[in-house]
């Protein structure tokens, strides 16, 4: 129950902050996300609302990054596990899928993508603007398609960002059979 609360009251701070960086002109750009012990950021402009994962209902026969679905505002909405999905991970589902934390969160793709999708990330890390970042490189040639460029803080951490939008359009993602 303090867990949800602190949820709710984390995503009020983020709301407060977003609508404040508006009002002022403030260049916001990311949501930053912690899943799977690395750290991404989803442009705003692609990023939907944010939710307490609750009642997620799992899909058989699913790839283990599709973790199920879930009810968010009486729409029904897909789940992945972003951590799951970035690492490649096609296993089942039901072939031990590792326990939601109870500090998880999803988070919505914004409306104007057209699709009822919600990335499962471990924890919200706040709202970052381009100016908190000391160095930014482009993506490898390697790197999937929805790589953006891949930042590092002044404490020297890495974030990669993720473009929601060419995620979205992804055969892979949309192909959720095992």
């Amino acid at each position: 129950m303090a867990n949800r609360e602190a949820i709710r009251e984390l995503q009020a701070r983020l709301a407060s902050r977003l609508q404040a960086a508006r009002d002022e002109g403030l260049s916001v750009s990311w949501l930053a996300v912690k899943s799977g012990g690395l750290n991404y950021l989803f442009p705003l402009a692609q990023s939907g609302e944010i939710f307490p994962i609750t009642s997620l209902q799992p899909v058989p026969y699913a790839r283990s990054w599709f973790r199920g679905v879930v009810n968010l505002r009486g729409g029904l909405y897909g789940v992945v596990d972003v951590a799951r999905f970035v690492s490649g991970d096609k296993a089942v589902s039901g072939a031990s899928v590792a326990p939601t934390p109870t500090e998880a969160v999803v988070v919505t793709l914004n409306a104007a993508l057209d699709m009822n999708c919600a990335l499962l990330v471990d924890t919200l890390a706040g709202l970052r603007n381009p100016e908190v970042f000391t160095a930014a490189q482009a993506p490898a040639a390697d790197a999937p398609a929805y790589f953006g460029n891949r930042f590092t803080d002044a404490s020297g951490e890495f974030w990669q960002e993720i473009n929601l939008q060419t995620l979205s359009q992804l055969p892979r993602f949309l192909n959720i059979t095992a």
